[in-house]
């Protein structure tokens, strides 16, 4: 009897031993941390005004370097090359069409479901630097909490170009500030404060670091980058015609190029912060822009953007992702478009895509980049404005290799990228290009009718969305709220036929 007590005894200890060393094991074992997001968002830096994107004058050795460290999606594309529709779409993976966020100075509604709002849900920690350019209440109006779209960390502003004495909010003080330095470094500086704070917690961030440059004016940059590039050495593309702008256009070049170089240093500082602090190991990066830039190409005065052409379409985008490895300077050829991002990250931080989202993960292709991958980019722009007031809407489609775009009159661009980088051989109508054409024009198509969208007047959006322009600079009146009179202009739709 003492025997099987015994026996008894001894069973019921190691089955209690084997249960504590199963629950210890169990304790042990934890979901690994989501990564940290860092994007650099940049305003008006044209996709080819980068070293490592072959122009001939610009230095920028920091982002040459990060290149090689990245995945370089060579013919990125914003999905309406100007701020406020490109930032809505960015934080929404939404066309401007479906969202009504179609020209600048309007408000993103709260009912959207943003970048910021999904990846807090998941646990993350949300902060935000710099221009905004989504909350339709003047340009220099405190945004409070509520309308910061989930991003909780705040020292931002609606919207300003004033780099030296660049105005911002800190999070809930309503007293406007001011940076205290060229606002690239300064941005940064706060940023790089923010990610030593944060850097050890056991809460991932999404840090989104928005800098206005290397948007006009282009003579605020500061003297010594400016003092790189004299006018009359820098080499102007083939596209930009002899013309009697030529002495504006290389002094508005010399600034942007003077702007691209000091923000390339600013976000270099940035890029050695993530790596000093141990974060890369678990950091996604990005680095791209919301537009482009047209300079004098096509003979377009400066400043312009809005247009299918590539200098105003086409935007830099390299990311750089946790294990990446064997694939540090990969090129993908395939166009990533606006709407593609959002998906794409949360592809990567393996996070469940909301079913109203309309771009396309990527992830895959950029855990396996292949430079012979294809796809199609829908592009439009619904309400020229501004500037681009005389300008008719239009719908395209970008390619690795073809830009083929529509207007309310039918086609009227049709450019191998490839063959003719410049795109100054419009191949519209051609017979031997007639095949590709239709391809092109049934993808378009294809693109459009997914949406629920086709290409229509400019008024019709605009009566649609209940927006009204100033009769005069054919814009939002953004600033009538300096005057005390702005009203907040949101998408309403209205069922048109």
């Amino acid at each position: 009897m003492k025997t099987i007590n015994q026996a008894l005894i001894l069973t019921f200890f190691f089955a209690a031993f084997l249960s504590c060393k199963k629950e210890v094991k169990t304790e042990a074992i934890k979901q690994p941390k989501k990564p940290n997001i860092v994007y650099i968002l940049t305003d008006q830096w044209r996709g080819d005004a980068l070293g490592y994107a072959g122009d001939p004058n610009v230095k920028t050795p920091n982002l040459d370097a990060f290149s090689k460290e990245s995945i370089n999606f060579t013919n990125a594309v914003s999905v309406t090359p100007v701020c406020t529709p490109h930032r809505a779409a960015l934080l929404t993976g939404k066309f401007p069409t479906s969202t009504g966020m179609i020209v600048n100075d309007i408000y993103l509604p709260s009912e959207e479901l943003t970048m910021a709002e999904i990846f807090k849900a998941e646990g993350y920690n949300t902060a935000y630097w710099g221009k905004w350019h989504l909350d339709g209440h003047g340009r220099s109006t405190f945004i409070p909490k509520e309308r910061r779209q989930g991003f909780d960390y705040w020292k931002a502003l609606e919207c300003s170009h004033n780099y030296n004495k660049m105005p911002y909010y800190d999070n809930d003080n309503p007293q406007l500030k001011h940076w205290e330095q060229y606002s690239p470094f300064a941005i940064v500086e706060d940023a790089n404060t923010y990610l030593k704070e944060h850097a050890k917690d056991e809460k991932p961030f999404l840090a989104m670091v928005s800098i206005a440059t290397p948007h006009f004016p282009h003579d605020s940059a500061p003297q010594k980058y400016k003092d790189l590039y004299q006018p009359e050495s820098l080499k102007l593309n083939p596209n930009v015609t002899k013309s009697s702008i030529e002495n504006r256009i290389r002094k508005e070049l010399q600034g942007y190029y003077a702007h691209a170089t000091a923000t390339d240093e600013a976000i270099g500082q940035l890029l050695q912060q993530i790596e000093d602090l141990g974060l890369s190991d678990n950091t996604i990066i990005v680095f791209s822009a919301d537009h482009g830039e047209m300079m004098g190409a096509h003979g377009v005065r400066p400043f312009a953007k809005q247009m299918a052409w590539d200098e105003s379409l086409r935007v830099p985008f390299l990311i750089k992702y946790p294990g990446i490895k064997e694939n540090k300077g990969a090129v993908v050829n395939a166009p990533i478009n606006t709407p593609d991002i959002l998906p794409s990250l949360l592809g990567l931080s393996k996070i469940k895509i909301n079913d109203e989202i309309e771009g396309e993960d990527l992830s895959q292709l950029i855990l396996n980049p292949n430079p012979n991958t294809d796809r199609a980019a829908l592009v439009m722009n619904v309400a020229p404005f501004a500037g681009n007031k005389n300008d008719t809407p239009f719908r395209a489609i970008r390619t690795k290799r073809y830009t083929y775009a529509v207007s309310i009159d039918g086609p009227n661009m049709f450019y191998d990228n490839v063959a003719d980088p410049y795109q100054q051989n419009n191949l519209l109508d051609k017979p031997e290009f007639k095949t590709i054409q239709t391809e092109l024009d049934n993808t378009l198509k294809e693109k459009l009718t997914k949406i629920g969208d086709k290409i229509r007047p400019r008024e019709y959006y605009l009566n649609k969305y209940n927006y009204s322009f100033d009769e005069k600079r054919k814009a939002i009146p953004y600033w009538e709220f300096d005057e005390g009179t702005g009203e907040v202009q949101s998408p309403k739709p209205i069922q048109l036929d």
